[in-house]
């Protein structure tokens, strides 16, 4: 997950200056507690466990923490109840972050969360470092938007019709993915052993040929990122 993910001041710990508050919702039992407990253990204020998408949002409700972190897939159904949760929770509290956690790679439930901040898609079998993950648990609560990177691959590698990826060269398009990533120009330039500037170049040029906005906030760059992978 990336370091340099691109952050707000207004969302997560920040609120309020100590720890980071957290509600877990996932209908595995024994996933649940392990989750509960390591972020205990690392700082983290857990403040209530919920096993399916009715119960989280009602401790979402009564104990409003900095962010949730919570299964895609839930009870009754087993099929988008976490999303739906998801969904309700930043409709009636904008400023918790959200992180969900999925046991597979769907694109149309990540494009459902993307675009916005404060927002994670992180897919189960890729979490294998602790430091990591919590790392990028703190980023999404401060305002990053990050999508697994190896859905971002699949998103950005699948062949479509009338690619408008086509316009971007080999180059670009590995910035694109990078971008979508939520890092920075200097965590780009960094990953490709190329200068801040010339990554500026890069991004500065897919804007223009995917007829995004050119604008100077990171975060807006980042949706607009999102918004166009949204389409494929």
């Amino acid at each position: 997950m990336p370091p340099d993910a691109l952050t707000a001041a207004s969302y997560g710990g920040d609120r309020s200056g100590g720890a980071l508050s957290v509600v877990i919702a996932d209908d595995d039992v024994l996933l649940r507690a392990g989750l509960a407990s390591l972020l205990d253990r690392s700082g983290l204020t857990v403040l209530g466990q919920a096993g399916d998408g009715a119960e989280v949002l009602s401790l979402v409700r009564a104990h409003q923490p900095d962010l949730v972190v919570l299964d895609v897939q839930m009870p009754p159904t087993h099929g988008t109840e976490g999303l739906d949760a998801a969904k309700v929770i930043r409709q009636e509290s904008p400023n918790i972050a959200i992180v969900a956690l999925s046991a597979q790679a769907e694109a149309e439930h990540a494009m459902a969360l993307g675009g916005q901040q404060a927002i994670g898609y992180l897919l189960k079998s890729r979490v294998t470092d602790v430091a990591d993950f919590l790392d990028t648990l703190r980023q999404i609560a401060k305002g990053a938007s990050v999508i697994d990177p190896a859905l971002v691959q699949q998103l950005v590698s699948a062949p479509r019709r009338d690619d408008p990826l086509a316009v971007l060269s080999a180059r670009e398009q590995q910035v694109l993915e990078l971008m979508a990533q939520g890092r920075s120009n200097a965590a780009i330039a960094r990953r490709l052993g190329v200068t801040k500037s010339a990554v500026e170049k890069h991004v500065s040029s897919i804007l223009i040929k995917l007829d995004l906005p050119v604008t100077g906030d990171d975060h807006r760059r980042v949706q607009a990122v999102l918004t166009f992978l949204q389409a494929r």
